[in-house]
């Protein structure tokens, strides 16, 4: 399911769907794959595709101060910010993004919640890497958060196994039958991670960070480096497209 869930999209993302096309048009030399090929690689690799698929799959949420937030029974932060560089012989914790962990700790602050718990998203194709809820614990008690007020939940590999594990965590541990969450997580993935909770019984404060998209306006639209063919828009496009497939695969099986 791991396997699947993760590298079967990279065929029909605009990079590997323009790589078979390609391998078509080697077998068939039919010059309609060719251009297919190279008109979904235009498209999707400039700034203005990029930034129109964030701005949408990133709606309706906005920005909130933690102030505004109300109180609920956890402050459940999902796993993505961080990485583990690691060898036999050492492990090395870096940030990929700590808006979701700084997020929590915020919010913490701010009495949001006594309880703080973190999902112990984990790769399993390297026995080596500890579980990134247990560097975050590491890390929020490092910045003064009680130890008792910390729980991580069981590993994880991906979102549907997380929702699993914090309604497992938040009744056996917690004690809440019908539980209320602020629950943290990248604004793009608030959506499919929300819906899953709520189907699991439990009430959603959503609290998004690490928002991606761009502001569209007449200035942006008349870069024209935002126009320009660029590896680093069709990353973004791509991880947009995933994110989308996401929510089409989850809507349908879970």
């Amino acid at each position: 399911m791991f396997f699947l869930s993760k590298f079967l999209p990279l065929l029909i993302l605009p990079l590997g769907l323009s790589i078979l096309l390609m391998g078509f048009y080697f077998f068939s030399r039919s010059k309609v794959h060719l251009f297919c090929a190279f008109s979904i690689l235009l498209i999707f690799s400039n700034g203005i595709c990029s930034s129109l698929l964030w701005k949408f799959i990133e709606s309706p949420w906005k920005r909130i101060n933690p102030n505004e937030v109300e109180t609920a029974d956890a402050i459940v932060v999902l796993s993505g910010g961080g990485k583990t560089i690691s060898s036999k012989k050492s492990k090395i914790f870096e940030w990929n993004d700590p808006d979701r962990f700084l997020a929590g700790l915020s919010l913490f602050g701010k009495h949001r919640s006594n309880n703080l718990v973190f999902t112990a998203g984990f790769n399993p194709y390297n026995k080596f890497l500890t579980s990134e809820g247990n560097l975050y614990k590491q890390e929020a008690i490092k910045f003064g958060i009680p130890e008792e007020n910390i729980f991580i939940t069981g590993p994880v590999k991906n979102t549907f196994e997380e929702v699993k594990e914090i309604k497992n965590l938040i009744r056996s541990k917690l004690f809440f039958e019908k539980p209320k969450i602020i629950l943290v997580t990248s604004a793009y993935h608030m959506k499919r991670a929300k819906n899953l909770l709520i189907k699991e019984n439990i009430d959603v404060i959503p609290y998004p960070v690490d928002f991606r998209s761009e502001i569209i306006d007449l200035d942006f639209l008349l870069n024209p480096l935002n126009w320009i063919p660029n590896s680093k828009y069709l990353s973004s496009s791509s991880s947009a497209l995933r994110e989308l497939i996401g929510r089409i695969a989850y809507k349908s099986f879970f």
